[in-house]
């Protein structure tokens, strides 16, 4: 069968990369062509458009591309038109793939949504559209489902992705030594983002503090989408060190972590590593999220625990100052660990045991040779 995948930013290439591999294990002959990145493509897909070219942030950068935006729309729609598709799976970014959705069934398409849109964060209301234009959503969330059949829609479950890559992860044994780490401090691990906006919102704020603890060693975890130099020009202080796209490694070490709001939060607590949640962004992207936005929360690791496990220093509360207070709480604070470690623990227990991509895999060639 022919498979048309898009994905529009790192974490999604990620997924979209172990769910081709396995779309391949249960369809040998599969055709797959679409929008994503370097591991898509690694995995065997026909690489038309590279994420990086569509990666905008908030809905104020959204809204300055606006034109932009339009025009990768249109190629998109042209170039689905040519491939004939038996299937379009399209991975995460709402706001691109929802309009390929609408397209998709205009021209009767069959629509696959692997990882759901953030509907049960704002505008609920978009549900109905999802029922009416995609014919198999498959979650990774464990609240998910429960929301889904508020609105008689039944999705799939599958477990989550970021489960199975740290569940997965085999350290590197001469991580340290490869990257010219102190044995003797204890390691403080940065994860500013994997896109341009959310590096400069966050990274300089982050590096600040470290006068405050200079007991340990801050690292940072960089993604070799951008050069040395880039980040260099957020740090004056030699004795913080970037390493790229050791991510994993970084974690099973690190004694505490940093960490800019999105699948990280989630990374960081299924290593076990105590954190502080950070996001910043534009005032007019903020002042309009903050009134569509209906959770209590924006890390992942609160929305499924379902209460406060992680302090979360959003826009005005990311400041030195609190972000120091709220590092020395869980370095020094037994009882402030045992807390956060407990929610972990119930995060874990409410996301399972699964095997995400192959199951999602499973499930979309049974339901396609049953044309469901």
């Amino acid at each position: 069968m022919k498979y048309y995948i898009i994905a529009g930013e790192r974490s999604g290439d990620l997924h979209a990369s172990n769910l081709i591999k396995q779309l391949r294990k249960q369809d040998p002959e599969a055709d797959i062509r679409g929008w994503g990145g370097d591991m898509m493509q690694e995995a065997g897909m026909h690489l038309v458009k590279h994420y990086q070219e569509m990666a905008f942030m908030g809905f104020a950068e959204a809204a300055a591309n606006f034109f932009k935006i339009l025009g990768f729309l249109r190629e998109c729609k042209e170039d689905i038109t040519a491939y004939k598709p038996d299937v379009i799976i399209l991975v995460d970014y709402a706001g691109f793939n929802m309009r390929i959705a609408k397209f998709a069934k205009e021209h009767g398409l069959k629509v696959f949504y692997y990882i759901s849109p953030k509907i049960w964060a704002w505008n609920q209301g978009r549900v109905h559209k999802i029922k009416r234009l995609v014919d198999r959503m498959f979650v990774i969330m464990p609240f998910e489902e429960a929301f889904y059949g508020r609105f008689d829609y039944k999705v799939d479950y599958i477990g989550n992705p970021v489960a199975d890559s740290v569940n997965d992860h085999v350290v590197t044994p001469d991580f340290r030594s490869r990257n010219h780490i102190h044995n003797n401090k204890p390691i403080i691990a940065l994860l500013p983002g994997s896109r341009k906006q959310e590096i400069e919102n966050m990274l300089e704020v982050m590096l600040s503090v470290l006068p405050s603890f200079r007991d340990y060693q801050f690292i940072v975890a960089g993604v070799s989408d951008f050069s040395k130099e880039y980040y260099e020009q957020y740090n004056k202080d030699p004795n913080i060190k970037i390493i790229y796209d050791q991510t994993y490694d970084l974690l099973s070490h690190a004694k505490a972590a940093l960490v800019t709001s999105g699948t990280a939060t989630l990374e960081t607590a299924l290593f076990g590593v105590p954190q502080v949640v950070c996001y910043k962004t534009s005032a007019i992207s903020y002042a309009i999220g903050k009134r569509v936005i209906k959770v209590p929360y924006i890390s992942l690791v609160n929305l499924i625990a379902d209460k406060p496990v992680v302090t979360e220093l959003i826009q005005e509360d990311f400041t030195a100052k609190k972000i120091v207070a709220e590092l020395k709480n869980i370095l020094f604070d037994k009882y402030a660990l045992q807390k956060q470690m407990e929610g972990y623990a119930l995060v874990r227990q409410r996301i399972g045991e699964h095997r995400t991509a192959e199951r999602a895999a499973e499930l979309m060639v049974g339901y396609l040779k049953e044309k469901v």
